[in-house]
């Protein structure tokens, strides 16, 4: 048996057989089937699926497998990924001063939970606005940027992507907003982290928006970028339940929580090819 399993993700128009095509050509490629998660989507006709295996001894090499696959992708107008696990996804941080949501994933990251390799931290503010937080020896790019050199901080940033041939961007809580150029190149690989569940509070300050409203509900959405602001397809969500005794900072305590987890829990969904992309929204086949 291979050392690392492989995961299959595909999307296509629905029709009859296609686990059955997918299932004769892993269990003909000598591979046998760990996991399998499949949704028909009755509103767009679409159909989703993810499939987790292992090569048995004697299976066909990874590159046979991919072709073979590609052969039934033009059968069924499949997009689709195929990856073997043991080649972890690259990723590249971006943060601005609150680092909360960056210590979160770098201690997930060191402790095994998140699997990928990071290629480096970008900031806007330098190193010790996020002091409190190990970087250890990982790249730091020290990116500021202001009105007039927005675009050329972007050209940079978008250099250490391609120079690090990184996959994933995440935005631990980068107070940036990115351009409808550098969204469109990061399409499908780039998240970020937001509150939500207040009701349409934007500026500054939210929690203490929040708290003058009286809120009952605080969340967070995390989601990938598009050039329409904060409204790109969702990944994954959380609330928590408040009440009148709380105040601003405890909304505050109570939002960096949540943002955390929201965050470390689409990252990993990402990492583990467990998101699919439909339309606006997306399907997310969950542990």
């Amino acid at each position: 048996m291979s050392d690392s399993p492989m995961i299959l993700a595909l999307s296509c128009p629905d029709r009859p057989g296609i686990v059955a095509a997918v299932s004769t050509l892993l269990a003909e490629a000598g591979c046998n089937i760990r996991d399998a998660q499949q949704f028909d989507d009755l509103e767009t006709g679409r159909f989703f699926m993810r499939v987790v295996f292992d090569r048995l001894e004697g299976a066909r090499r990874a590159a046979e497998i991919q072709a073979l696959v590609d052969e039934l992708a033009t059968r069924f107008g499949m997009t689709f990924t195929l990856r073997d696990t043991a080649a972890r996804k690259r990723v590249m941080l971006l943060v601005s001063k609150f680092d909360h949501c960056l210590a979160d994933l770098l201690y997930r990251w060191r402790i095994g939970e998140l699997p990928m390799e990071i290629t480096g931290i970008v900031s806007n503010h330098d190193r010790q606005h996020i002091a409190s937080t190990d970087l250890g020896d990982l790249p730091f790019h020290h990116l500021p940027v202001d009105r007039q050199n927005k675009m050329e901080q972007e050209g940079e940033v978008w250099r250490l992507v391609q120079e690090t041939q990184t996959d994933l961007v995440v935005l631990a809580r980068y107070m940036q907003i990115l351009s409808d150029d550098l969204s469109a190149k990061l399409s499908g690989r780039c998240i970020n982290i937001h509150h939500s569940f207040l009701p349409g509070f934007k500026g500054a300050k939210p929690y203490h928006q929040a708290h003058e409203r009286g809120v009952k509900l605080i969340g967070a959405t995390a989601h990938y970028v598009t050039s329409d602001l904060d409204e790109g397809p969702i990944i994954e969500q959380d609330v928590e339940r408040i009440s009148h005794r709380d105040m601003p900072d405890d909304l505050v305590r109570k939002g960096r929580d949540i943002e955390r987890r929201v965050l470390a829990r689409a990252v990993r969904y990402h990492l583990e090819d467990r998101v699919l992309r439909n339309g606006r929204k997306t399907v997310v086949f969950t542990d």
